[in-house]
C-alpha cells in the first residue's frame, strides 16, 4: 500500500513553469521533479502528440528501467483533473466548479479545504463524505445538511459534534443517537430548552468551541463503538465501507464495490484489488492508483482512466492495449509510447513478460521486480513527504531517507505575517471584513508531519459562510486542519479482537487503554444475556485503543 501511494501526490502543489510555453503554472511536480511538465489545458491538446517519444523495447535492459527513461521524456499534465471550472488549486479532482484547495474529490460546487468530497455544495473543511450541503469540519459522513464538527453521522441536518449517529435533527455532542432530535449530550430536552443551551454553548466562538470539543471527546469514550463503520453490506472485513459485498481489507469504499480485495477509496468497482482510488464503473482492476472510470483490465496502474486491457501505464486515458506506456490518449496497441499492428502487439508483449521475469529490476534496496510488481517507489516523481503515504504513514526525514524514499524539504516560503492566530477575535460576530487582508501565522510552525503551510488567509467566502452559520474561524492551516481530522479516523489496517460486551457491562480486559467501564442498557437483546459474547471479528480499533469495542449485535442492542 506505502509503494502504490508514494505515487499520489494530492495537496502538495507548486508552481513551475509549463515546459511547452514558460508560462507560470499550478502543478503537483515539484521544478526539482525530472520530469517535463505542461499546463493541463495545453496536455489535452492537439499541440502535441505522445507518440513522438515512442521507444523500441530492449531487451538488453530491465523493462523499469526503460520505463524510467520513458518517463523523463513524455509530458505530464499539471494536475490530475478532469471538467474542473474555476478551480485552479485543486488536484486529483473531477466535475467540480468553483472550488478551492479541494483534492480526491468528484461532483462538487463550492467546496474548500477538503478531501474526499463527493456531490457536495457550500462545504468547507472535509474529510471524506458524500451528498451533503453547508457542511463544516466533518470526515465520513453521508446525506447531511448543516452539520458541524462530526465523525460517521449520516442522514442529519442542524447539528454540531455528532459521532456515529443517524437520522439526527438539531443535537449537539451526541454519539450512538439515531432518530432524535433536540439533545445535548445525549439528553433529551424540549424546544425551548434546547435552543436556551445552544445560545450558552455558542460554538461561534473559539474559546467555546475548543471547551465543548475537550467535554466531548471525553464524554463520548464513555459508549461502545461498533467494530467497524460497514452499513447495508455483506460478508465484509474493513472499515468505513457502505453498500457493497464479498469484499475484505478495505477501508473508505463508498458504495457498490463487489468482490474485492485490499482497496482503499474506491467505489462502483468488481473484482478489484490492491488499489487506491479505484472504480467508477470498473472490473478486473490490479494494483493501481487513481485509476478506473468505466475501465477493465487495468493492471499496474497511475492515472489512468476509460482503458481495457493494459500493463503499467502512467497518465492514460481511453485508449486499449498499452503496455509500458505514458500520456497515450485514445490509442490502440502501443508499448513503450511506439505504435504497433494488432498481430505484433500480441506476439511482443509475452516475450516482454519472459523477459520481465528473467531480467527482473533490482531497487536500492535489494528489493527484485518481476513482472506482477507495481513501479518502484525510487521512480516516482513524488518524494515521500509530498504523497498521501506520509498522511497514512507518517515518517519523520530520518526515517524516510533510512528507508531509501526520497525526502524533499519544503520550500521557504519567508510570508509576512501581519497576524498571529490567538489574535483573532473570539467571535465570529466580532471579526471584521479586514481579516481577508491579513497573513496569519498557524501556531504548528511548519510542522513538517502535518505538512504546515507557516500561514494562512481566511478568504471572502469562507468569512461569509463561517459568520452565516456561526461558526469559528479556524486558528491553523488548511493543512494542519487537515491531519486534525484525519487524526479522528482509525488507520487502513485491522486487528483480531473479542468483543468486550461482557453481559451487564463491558470488559476493560481486552484493550489495554481501556479507562471506562460501560453498563449495558439493553441487556434484554442481547443473545448472550449475562454471559461475555464470544464474537470474534476483524476491527481497525487496535487493542491499546481507549475505546470500547462491541461486535455488531452487542452494538445494535444498545444502540438501536
Amino acid at each position: 500500500m506505502i509503494r502504490r501511494m508514494t505515487w499520489r501526490n494530492e495537496r502538495s502543489l507548486y508552481k513551475r513553469k509549463c515546459d511547452k510555453t514558460g508560462k507560470e503554472i499550478i502543478t503537483m511536480f515539484h521544478s526539482d521533479a525530472p520530469v517535463k511538465v505542461y499546463d493541463r489545458d495545453i496536455w489535452w491538446s492537439d499541440e502535441w502528440d505522445p507518440q513522438i517519444y515512442g521507444m523500441d523495447y530492449d531487451f538488453s535492459k530491465p523493462f523499469f528501467e526503460q520505463f524510467k527513461e520513458l518517463l523523463s521524456r513524455v509530458p505530464l499534465a499539471s494536475l490530475g483533473n478532469t471538467n474542473v471550472v474555476n478551480s485552479p488549486y485543486v488536484n486529483h479532482t473531477a466535475d467540480s466548479k468553483d472550488c478551492y484547495l479541494v483534492y480526491a474529490s468528484w461532483k462538487n460546487e463550492r467546496v474548500m479545504y477538503s478531501r474526499g468530497a463527493v456531490e457536495l455544495k457550500d462545504c468547507l473543511d472535509i474529510y471524506t463524505i458524500e451528498k451533503s450541503e453547508l457542511c463544516y469540519d466533518d470526515a465520513i459522513c453521508t446525506k447531511c445538511y448543516r452539520v458541524n464538527h462530526s465523525y460517521n453521522t449520516d442522514e442529519s441536518v442542524n447539528s454540531d459534534f455528532l459521532w456515529h449517529c443517524k437520522n439526527i435533527q438539531d443535537c449537539i455532542g451526541c454519539i450512538n443517537l439515531k432518530s432524535q432530535s433536540h439533545c445535548i449530550l445525549n439528553k433529551k430536552y424540549t424546544n425551548d430548552e434546547y435552543e436556551k443551551l445552544k445560545k450558552e454553548i455558542d460554538l461561534g466562538s473559539y474559546k467555546n468551541y475548543t471547551e465543548f470539543e475537550k467535554k466531548f471527546n471525553k464524554f463520548r469514550l464513555g459508549f461502545p463503538y461498533k467494530y467497524g463503520n460497514i452499513g447495508l453490506s455483506v460478508n465484509i472485513t474493513g472499515d468505513n465501507i457502505g453498500s457493497s459485498k464479498n469484499t475484505h481489507y478495505s477501508f473508505d469504499v463508498y458504495r457498490d464495490v463487489e468482490d474485492s480485495k485490499y482497496v482503499a477509496h474506491a467505489i462502483a468497482l468488481k473484482e478489484g484489488y490492491d488499489g487506491y482510488g479505484f472504480g467508477a464503473g470498473s472490473h478486473l482492476m490490479y494494483e493501481g492508483v487513481d485509476s478506473g472510470i468505466k475501465a477493465s483490465n487495468q493492471y499496474f496502474a497511475v492515472l489512468t482512466h476509460g482503458c481495457f486491457y493494459t500493463n503499467y501505464t502512467y497518465m492514460c486515458y481511453n485508449s486499449n492495449n498499452l503496455f509500458g506506456c505514458i500520456g497515450i490518449r485514445k490509442g490502440d496497441y502501443f508499448i513503450l509510447n511506439k505504435k504497433y499492428s494488432k498481430e505484433d502487439y500480441e506476439a511482443l508483449v509475452p516475450k516482454i513478460i519472459k523477459h520481465m521475469n528473467e531480467m527482473p529490476y533490482i531497487d536500492k534496496n535489494g528489493v527484485t521486480y518481476k513482472y506482477g510488481e507495481f513501479f518502484p517507489s525510487e521512480f516516482s516523481p513524488f518524494a515521500y513527504n509530498e504523497t498521501i503515504a506520509q498522511e497514512y504513514f507518517q515518517k519523520n526525514k530520518t526515517l524516510i531517507i533510512a528507508q531509501g524514499y526520497l525526502y524533499r524539504p519544503v520550500l521557504e516560503r519567508n510570508y509576512k505575517i501581519t497576524l498571529t492566530s490567538d489574535k483573532i477575535p473570539d467571535h465570529v460576530k466580532d471579526v471584521s471584513d479586514s481579516i481577508i487582508n491579513e497573513i496569519i501565522a498557524c501556531p504548528n510552525n511548519g510542522n513538517e508531519l502535518t505538512q504546515c503551510t507557516e500561514a494562512y488567509r481566511i478568504i471572502k467566502p469562507e468569512l461569509e459562510f463561517l459568520r452565516k452559520n456561526n461558526i469559528a474561524l479556524p486558528r491553523y492551516c488548511p493543512n494542519c486542519r487537515h491531519f486534525s481530522r484525519l487524526a479522528k479516523r482509525n488507520p487502513l489496517k485491522l486487528w483480531h479482537r473479542v468483543c468486550q460486551c461482557a453481559g451487564q457491562k463491558s470488559d476493560p480486559s481486552n484493550s489495554s487503554g481501556q479507562a471506562t467501564i460501560y453498563t449495558n442498557t439493553g441487556l434484554s437483546h442481547s443473545p448472550h444475556k449475562d454471559e461475555h459474547c464470544p464474537n470474534e471479528f476483524e476491527t481497525s480499533y487496535s487493542p491499546d485503543r481507549p475505546e470500547i469495542v462491541y461486535c455488531e449485535k452487542c452494538y445494535q442492542s444498545e444502540v438501536v
